[in-house]
């Protein structure tokens, strides 16, 4: 099975377990080998196994770091570019805040959030 937008988080979080236990078991890692070089205890890692809790995200980091999966979260995670007008106004400064007012993201149009009126319903 593959990942969709539509899958429910408890479907994604059984799905990242069960890749988690077939790239051990691949490795012929034991869950206690695992869990060791992780830092994590046991337990955590069958749950995460399991997909049954949303254990700490440093837990996870370390899970992926012992079976050679972390150079893989820059395409999880990748850079978000500054635009060279976002460039300019920054002024080599790193944004930190968001205002709110940029205009909202549908799919890959972009537009602007509008109000709902007596008579828009659809």
């Amino acid at each position: 099975m593959r990942f969709h937008e539509e899958m429910t988080d408890a479907r994604m979080l059984v799905l990242i377990g069960s890749r988690l236990t077939q790239l051990r078991l691949s490795r012929d890692l034991t869950q206690q080998q695992v869990a060791d070089e992780a830092g994590i205890g046991l337990r955590t890692l069958q749950r995460m196994e399991a997909g049954e809790v949303a254990s700490r995200l440093s837990g996870f980091v370390g899970v992926c770091r012992v079976l050679g999966l972390s150079g893989r979260f820059e395409m999880l995670l990748p850079e978000v570019p500054l635009s060279p007008m976002d460039q300019l106004k920054l002024q080599g400064k790193r944004r930190e805040r968001a205002s709110g007012k940029k205009k909202v993201v549908t799919g890959s149009l972009r537009e602007e959030p509008s109000e709902w009126k007596w008579g828009d319903e659809k």
